[in-house]
């Protein structure tokens, strides 16, 4: 087997995405530590060459080299999981899938970007992030709630996915910039069930509801 590689900031949520997926899969793997804040080293030479975008996370498997957190969490749970728990075979259930993973490229981009902008003052309004986030918490907040009226834990199917995955850093980081937990019971509810998922790893930030 190739060495896995992941370019790794502790504190980007796209780079926590990914060492959660190799910690559940089990994966041996080696990080190297790459300073977002404030050397903005992911713009340097030696990693445009890797990521032209200047962009984290970015993983590596022999020669391959891959970017963006969705596509390397597809990559390693078709490559790496054969119970095929983490993106399902199932044609309705892997649409429903990747569906969250586009939602969480798009929609939660504003949840990413007012976390960044309050630990690390980048720029954007501040309001209008927080609006944003706050509207896509929303839309999870009510499918969890209609999915524990039809007796499901899980965003798609009957276990975790990738949906789950690639959703739950960016609500529980959100009490970075002030985001009420209590406002989301169905989320809180869903993120204390992920976090008894074997393998789970916790980060700066995340809560540890009891």
């Amino acid at each position: 087997m190739a060495e896995i590689t992941l370019y790794n900031y502790e504190m980007d949520e796209g780079s926590y995405r990914i060492r959660l997926l190799l910690s559940m899969l089990g994966l041996a793997h080696k990080t190297t530590a790459i300073d977002m804040f404030p050397g903005k080293e992911e713009s340097k030479p030696a990693m445009l060459a890797l990521n032209p975008l200047g962009t984290m996370p970015v993983l590596t498997d022999g020669d391959l080299a891959l970017r963006g957190s969705e596509t390397i969490l597809a990559y390693l749970a078709k490559a790496y999981d054969p119970t095929r728990r983490w993106l399902p075979e199932d044609a309705a259930e892997f649409g429903l899938t990747t569906m969250w993973l586009h939602f969480s490229a798009t929609a939660l981009a504003a949840a990413v970007a007012a976390r960044l902008q309050s630990l690390f003052d980048t720029p954007g309004d501040e309001a209008a992030l927080r609006a944003d986030a706050r509207k896509a918490f929303r839309i999870m907040d009510d499918h969890m709630t209609l999915r524990h009226f039809d007796g499901f834990e899980w965003f798609v199917g009957n276990g975790p996915t990738l949906a789950d995955l690639t959703l739950f850093p960016s609500f529980a980081l959100s009490r970075d910039y002030g985001i009420d937990h209590d406002d989301y019971p169905a989320l809180r509810r869903w993120l204390r069930r992920f976090r008894a998922i074997d393998g789970f790893r916790t980060m700066p930030g995340i809560p540890d509801y009891h």
